[in-house]
């Protein structure tokens, strides 16, 4: 299966990284759905501002893991690079 790595952008400016096989999908769950992941209690996700797929399972997982010890700006650095090249 193509996992993604994904990075939302919240109401308070907070950046949100995640996994799944679905980003559109999983967006949804997290804007509509109480269930979504409790990140969101209290937060709004605004848009998704990241995507890296062409992961298993696994390589997604640690790829997030990766991200989520990164500083915020080695995080919005990523997302700037990533905006460049498209």
């Amino acid at each position: 299966m193509n996992w993604t790595v994904y990075i939302i952008r919240c109401d308070d400016d907070t950046l949100y990284t995640g996994v799944t096989t679905d980003v559109e999908r999983r967006f949804r769950e997290h804007r509509d759905l109480p269930a979504g992941a409790k990140y969101f209690n209290g937060r709004k996700p605004l848009e998704v501002v990241y995507r890296e797929g062409g992961h298993s399972r696994s390589s997604a997982a640690q790829r997030e893991a990766a991200i989520k010890k990164f500083s915020r700006a080695e995080k919005l650095e990523l997302i700037r690079l990533a905006a460049d090249t498209q």
